[in-house]
């Protein structure tokens, strides 16, 4: 399909790629992996023929087509969203037009027999031409990529003038999936897209008959999609034949070999420079240290990347919450005014009921537009109901991070300063290394929050919430421009947070490894459903199939007659889709219980942690000398209490899995 032999680039004095040679074949499916800065989207560039190689050839055929998205920058005017989308089936509506054109001719009655005939032959062509590339599925094609890139079908008929920078970009996706070329080359796809989006790309990828690399920060659809994994790192590319779960396993082996043969490299140089060292002004051994100087010159150093540091951070202590954290009671929010000409009032929230209760890991989620972003206001208090009640529970200290968080930054302070003002004082030890985690070293402390981008500026945000104390987080979108390694530090922080928690993301891992309860949110309605992301599809699923078999003439039953004797019905063989179909729920279904179980099994290892934890403290409390020092004993009993109100919560946490296990457990068995 396309193969690198020997490339090198290079800018300025920062060498990207050196003496690369890397091929893709036909329908690999390749996740580009690697390190900020290693050079991921100036080799997509490079393969999509946007920039040239400093040494090396990349060889393509002659017919290959591609299509290349970048991060951002693209826009779409002058067109409807329809007709800009169609673009991409160009050469398919240049026939449609030719055959349009020809008819038109035919009907001439003063037209000549012999040229009749020829445009009669050419016709004919064109219209085999039109039918073999499926030319009568265009509106079909058109609508169904648009569709599950989350545009409506009232919005199909929009200017593309008025859409935001995510809008355009989706635009820009769908008539590259239209388009179909042979290698699509994607740098982030998913920034712009809400779950249901990304779910649908996931699958329409899965099944693309083509090749495809893409660069994404979103582990869980890396994982669905990719079959290798090219690690671009220390100038060169390792292969690497898996997901990308397994590929993070097989990395990681191979980075210890690798350090291993360095530190044994690096003892085996300073043997040899030792020698040298002690002998080299001794005539009687001159020749040994020659020797030894000519191979030390031969060696070629072992190169190894820098250890990235896991940090691992608990949020600072908060005062406890009462059991009811927050409730919602019918709830209305509307934006716009029948007053105003030409204006319709979009009703967001409409009669909207949420109870949330202390230790409640909510996701919200419904397509871009539903109204989550507005619910989340509500729920922080930032914006009132036009009707219905908020009413807020006792002790709850509260942290909203808003998708705009990154704007209200103060523009003066250093990035060391934004962090370090307002946060606890035994917290300001700990700043330097969350800014590590967050890709914030050296000199990059010192920068005024003003002049960073906009990606360092939310990373900036998120870590500065880290540092605040609260018992309920309300996160809007914390994941947006996080890298994948800055996800698992904010990732890791809230797993072990002890307090409620309620976000929206649009990253799958996130959150599958996060919610206990999902909150649909959607045509003015909260709907709240129980356990995972993986359950709530399954609930969804069997909430579709329910309602079809629902669908039957009034005056008759839905419900099966019992036979009064055994009969043995004479099912009709299911076709290769029905077949393919069944075995996906069933897999959908297994997946889901097994998160479940990996959910309870991760809560026991965790209470049991705590547990030592608190044997540990108690044994200090034991002690006969230890409430002659009150002061001293002081910070013991309040890590103790905490403790033990941890383990509660866990434990809480944990009744509620259980009985979520053994449901599920009783569907699959029914």
């Amino acid at each position: 399909m396309i193969q690198l032999q020997d490339v090198t680039k290079s800018f300025g004095e920062k060498t990207l790629l050196e003496h690369v040679t890397w091929q893709v074949g036909d329908r690999d499916r390749v996740g580009l992996c690697g390190p900020n800065g290693a050079g991921k989207t100036t080799l997509l560039k490079m393969l999509a023929g946007f920039d040239e190689p400093d040494a090396g050839v990349i060889q393509k055929p002659n017919a290959l087509t591609f299509g290349y998205l970048p991060q951002d920058g693209l826009s779409h005017s002058g067109r409807t969203i329809t007709a800009e989308a169609s673009l991409a089936l160009k050469p398919l509506l240049d026939l449609k037009a030719e055959m349009h054109d020809l008819e038109a001719r035919l009907g001439d009655p003063a037209m000549n027999e012999q040229e009749h005939d020829a445009l009669l032959h050419r016709y004919s062509d064109v219209q085999d031409q039109f039918r073999l590339g499926d030319g009568y599925q265009i509106e079909l094609k058109v609508a169904t990529v648009l569709r599950g890139l989350g545009f409506e079908a009232e919005m199909h008929d929009q200017l593309t003038d008025h859409l935001s920078g995510g809008w355009q970009m989706r635009l820009a996706l769908a008539k590259l999936l239209l388009s179909a070329p042979d290698l699509l080359l994607l740098d982030e796809p998913t920034n712009h897209l809400d779950l249901e989006a990304r779910n649908w790309l996931e699958e329409y990828l899965v099944g693309y008959p083509r090749s495809v690399i893409l660069v994404s920060h979103d582990r869980y659809f890396l994982d669905a999609v990719v079959t290798h994994i090219a690690d671009l790192s220390l100038r060169t590319i390792t292969n690497y034949h898996c997901n990308y779960s397994k590929y993070l396993g097989q990395r990681d082996a191979r980075l210890e070999r690798l350090r291993d043969a360095k530190r044994r490299q690096d003892e085996e140089v300073q043997r040899v420079e030792d020698f040298i060292n002690r002998f080299r002004y001794q005539a009687t051994k001159a020749a040994q240290v020659q020797s030894r100087i000519k191979m030390l010159e031969k060696v070629v150093r072992l190169e190894v990347p820098p250890e990235r540091k896991r940090i691992h951070f608990q949020f600072p202590a908060s005062a406890k919450s009462g059991r009811m954290v927050q409730e919602l009671k019918g709830v209305r929010k509307a934006y716009g005014s029948a007053a105003a000409p030409g204006q319709k009032i979009n009703v967001v929230l409409d009669g909207v009921n949420l109870h949330i209760e202390r230790g409640d890991r909510i996701a919200l989620v419904g397509h871009n537009g539903a109204g989550k972003s507005t619910l989340m206001r509500m729920l922080s208090g930032e914006e009132k109901p036009d009707a219905g009640e908020r009413n807020e529970g006792h002790q709850v200290v509260m942290q909203y991070f808003a998708q705009d968080e990154a704007t209200r930054l103060e523009p003066t302070l250093t990035v060391h300063e934004t962090l370090s003002d307002g946060s606890p004082n035994h917290m300001v030890p700990a700043i330097r290394n969350i800014l590590g985690g967050f890709l914030f070293s050296g000199d990059d402390v010192y920068k005024k929050a003003g002049v960073l981008s906009g990606g360092e500026r939310t990373r900036l945000a998120v870590a500065r919430m880290l540092l605040r104390p609260s018992n309920t987080l309300l996160l809007d979108e914390p994941t947006n421009h996080l890298d994948i390694d800055s996800k698992e530090v904010l990732l890791d922080a809230l797993a072990d947070y002890g307090g409620t928690l309620i976000f929206v993301s649009h990253d799958r891992y996130f959150v599958e490894k996060l919610a206990t309860k999902i909150v649909e949110v959607g045509n003015g309605k909260a709907i709240l459903y129980p356990g995972s992301y993986e359950s709530y599809l399954w609930s969804k699923e069997q909430g579709a199939k329910g309602a079809t078999s629902a669908n039957v003439p009034k005056g008759k039953s839905s419900a099966p007659v019992a036979p009064l004797a055994p009969v043995v019905p004479v099912a009709p063989a299911k076709s290769f889709d029905e077949r393919k179909r069944d075995t996906a729920e069933k897999r959908k279904r297994e997946r889901a219980f097994k998160t479940l179980k990996d959910r309870v099994t991760d809560l026991e290892a965790r209470i049991a942690e705590r547990e030592k934890a608190i044997k540990d403290v108690e044994v200090k409390m034991a002690a006969p000398e230890f409430y002659t020092d009150h002061e001293g004993s002081k910070p013991v009993l309040a890590q103790h209490q905490a403790l033990m109100w941890e383990v509660g919560e866990l434990l809480s946490q944990w009744e509620m899995l259980q009985s979520e296990v053994s449901q599920f457990a009783d569907l699959q068995n029914s």
